[in-house]
């Protein structure tokens, strides 16, 4: 780790270990390197224990960070676009590209609820069947979706049929990663 990068943890904070998804507590004093800020997580490096680690945004100020942003830049004309937008803000922690243009996001379906709020349903996969990170991946797809006020009910379903694969990126996916279209 270069030293001017390292960032010292400034209190206790509960990490999602990466790629298993354990839950981890690390200690104030901690010494970090921020890897990636998207979609409202950190992704650090930790030399001991060793590996990389999810950080909520809401434990931003532990390490001396401003929350990272969440949201999408422009402003979604229908509900199916705003569902769109707010699974653009989630993120695979090791990689830089939201789980929509990675091509992970299958089927979203929506169903009136009474109460006029209404039921989203996804379909979505991981880039590998092993990934410990797939139900941290779906809680938080789950919540972002949750979080817009015309939604009542959530279920983001994990699925390996048909396998992902680097094809099924966007464009935008592709370029983000240097991958010739």
């Amino acid at each position: 780790m270069s030293v001017e990068n390292i960032i010292t943890l400034q209190r206790e904070v509960i990490a999602v270990q990466i790629p298993n998804g354990n839950r981890v507590t690390l200690p104030p004093g901690t010494a970090v390197i921020v890897t990636q800020s998207l979609g409202g997580s950190f992704t650090v490096h930790v030399t001991e224990p060793s590996g990389l680690y999810r950080v909520a945004g809401e434990d931003a100020d532990a390490l001396g960070q401003a929350r990272p942003e969440e949201t999408a830049t422009v402003e979604p004309a229908t509900l199916g676009d705003k569902i769109w937008a707010a699974l653009k803000t989630c993120y695979d922690p090791e990689i830089p590209v939201n789980i929509v243009d990675l091509g992970l996001i299958y089927s979203m379906t929506i169903s009136d609820l009474p109460a006029d709020t209404v039921k989203v349903n996804v379909k979505m996969t991981l880039t590998a069947p092993g990934c410990g990170m797939g139900p941290a991946i779906a809680t938080d797809a789950r919540n972002k979706i949750l979080a817009l006020k015309e939604v009542g009910v959530a279920e983001v379903e994990v699925v390996w049929d048909p396998p992902w694969n680097p094809g099924m990126m966007t464009k935008e996916g592709k370029a983000r990663l240097g991958i010739a279209d």
